[in-house]
This record gives structure tokens, C-alpha cells and sequence, in this order.
């Protein structure tokens, strides 16, 4: 019998059990930081690729036992992991589903400040030893100094941090996308600015690379900027990870969206906005012609109204 998403592992309290997107209790960001409760109100609605979610307790749990034995940490790790693994296995229609492993701080993704880039991401992870040894990387991350020094920029606690951790189907991205309902250079709220490349999303996100950038009115929806850019380099998975290779020749001055995906990563925009009531900054990814939602914050850059 499939275990129904969100229950309790076998003798886990329910206070630490892990979460599933979409399910209610997966919506607090105080269990499960600021990513995931986000994508997770967020999964009913829109096409987010399914995960769970390690809690804020998990993240205690581990801090509380640091001084333990890591070969039996990761041991531990994996007991807990592997029926929520089985059944994002039975999800996904495979036998070991390639997932994302992210960070999802409680101070992550906020109004004030996003901490895009200072936790540890992992791409394209595959088996629950894999999983669990990721999981205990993003833990980390949050002790590192960057972290800290981060926290301290922004004026955040230093002790009583919180991470949760989210572990989600990966889409190996054909085309990313990073949007703006709100034009962040110009502060301009009535267009929606598309930055996008060919592969995963890394290679934006990083600023490692020119993106292609389009500029969509709200109004008639009407493209008001579009920038071809020269995409020499992109990021690909490879096994156990990702890549950043040379992008062909004969796609790096084409164009990555046509007119119609223009429009439907406008349409997501504005539909994220007017459902969250910010103006939202999203990472999607195309695939198969399929658009998918990988995330959704506050832009920090624009001035009150």
C-alpha cells in the first residue's frame, strides 16, 4: 500500500516527518523555509515537479548530532529518505528519479532579502545515498561563512538559523528562463522582463552567461525589447551532475523563446503575481513542451509604491 504523502516514517514523530509539496502542512515557512512553502502552495495550481521536503526539526536534528559519526549520520539520513524516494520514484515512472536537491532557508526567498545563491543547490542527484549525502551538503552550506556573512549583511540572527531542505524531480531544462513581472532595471511595473538561455538555469542565475532579453507590455502584451544574445556557453546535465559546455553553433545567435512561449511564460508571470500579490521574481524551465515552475519570490530590488 503507498504511504500516504506527508504521514510519519515508521516510529518518526509527526512534528519531524517529511513533507510533501502541495500538501497543507508543507505551506509553512517556518517548517519548511521560504522555497518550499512557496512552491508549495503553489503545486495545486501550477506545473511544479513534484518533491519533498526535509523540515526545519531535520536540519535541528542534525546540528544536535554533529559531533556523531558521519558514515552513520548518512546512514540514518538514508533510512529516513527512502520511502518518500520509493515514492517520488512511483511519481516520476522510474526506478531511481533524477532530483534536484535545494536549500530552503527560513530567511530564503523573502520580501526583504532573496539569499539567491548563498545555500548549496545540488542538480541532477541520483539514489537515496546520493540524496542524503546532498541533503547534508545544503545543512552545511548554512554554516559556512558566506552564510554567515550574509546573514550579518542583512542584519539576520546569527544563532536560532533554520533550514529546511526541499528534494524535487529534476527537469533536465531544454530552455531556462529567469522572469520579472515587474521590470527590475527600469522599476517599470506594467512589463514583465523574460532573461533566458539554452540548458539549465545555473548559467543565468550565475551570471555566467548573456541571455537572450525580452520585454513584454502588459498592457497588449506586446513585446517592447527583444535582444538576441551570442549564448557562447550553457549548462547541461552530466551523470552524478551538470556541465558547463560550449553552446552549438547553430543555436547560439538564435533565438531561445518563439513569439508563442514569450507569451506563455508572460501568462505564468502574471498569473503568479496576481496569486502571490507581489510582484514575483520565477524560475521556469521548458521541457518537452512542457512549461515548468522551479521558483517564485518577491523581487527586492524595486522601490515601495
Amino acid at each position: 500500500m503507498r504511504p500516504e504523502p506527508g504521514t510519519p516514517l515508521p516510529g518518526e514523530a509527526p512534528s519531524r516527518t517529511l513533507l510533501w509539496l502541495g500538501h497543507p502542512h508543507c505551506h509553512d515557512v517556518a517548517h519548511v523555509g521560504g522555497k518550499a512553502a512557496s512552491l508549495s502552495r503553489l503545486a495545486t495550481r501550477f506545473q511544479v515537479p513534484p518533491g519533498f521536503c526535509l523540515p526545519t526539526t531535520a536540519y535541528a536534528d542534525w546540528r544536535a548530532a554533529a559531533c556523531c559519526d558521519t558514515l552513520q549520520m548518512l546512514s540514518l539520513l538514508s533510512n529516513r529518505i527512502a520511502a518518500a524516494y520509493a515514492e517520488l520514484a512511483r511519481t516520476c515512472g522510474v526506478p531511481e528519479p533524477s532530483v534536484a536537491v535545494r536549500s530552503s532557508a527560513v530567511d530564503e526567498d523573502g520580501s526583504q532579502a532573496s539569499a539567491a545563491g548563498v545555500y548549496e543547490t545540488c542538480l541532477n542527484v541520483v539514489g537515496i545515498s546520493a540524496v542524503a549525502e546532498a541533503v547534508v551538503r545544503c545543512w552545511a552550506s548554512g554554516e559556512s561563512e558566506r552564510a554567515r556573512a550574509y546573514r550579518r549583511r542583512h542584519g539576520q540572527a546569527l544563532d536560532g538559523f533554520r533550514m529546511a531542505v526541499l528534494v524535487q524531480q529534476f527537469i533536465p531544462s531544454e530552455v531556462s528562463a529567469v522572469v520579472f513581472s515587474a521590470n527590475p532595471v527600469t522599476g517599470n511595473r506594467d512589463e514583465v522582463m523574460i532573461n533566458v538561455s539554452w540548458g539549465l538555469g545555473e548559467s543565468i542565475v550565475g551570471g555566467r552567461i548573456s541571455p537572450d532579453t525580452y520585454v513584454v507590455r502588459k498592457g497588449d502584451l506586446a513585446v517592447v525589447q527583444r535582444q538576441i544574445a551570442d549564448k557562447r556557453r550553457m549548462t547541461v546535465p552530466t551523470p552524478g551532475g551538470t556541465s558547463e559546455v560550449d553552446v552549438p553553433g547553430a543555436l547560439r545567435t538564435r533565438p531561445a523563446l518563439d513569439d508563442a512561449q514569450i507569451l506563455a511564460i508572460v501568462h505564468l508571470a502574471l498569473a503568479l503575481e496576481a496569486t502571490m500579490g507581489w510582484p514575483a521574481d520565477i524560475e521556469c524551465a521548458g521541457y518537452r513542451g512542457q512549461l515548468y515552475l522551479l521558483q517564485c519570490r518577491p523581487i527586492t530590488t524595486l522601490d515601495p509604491l
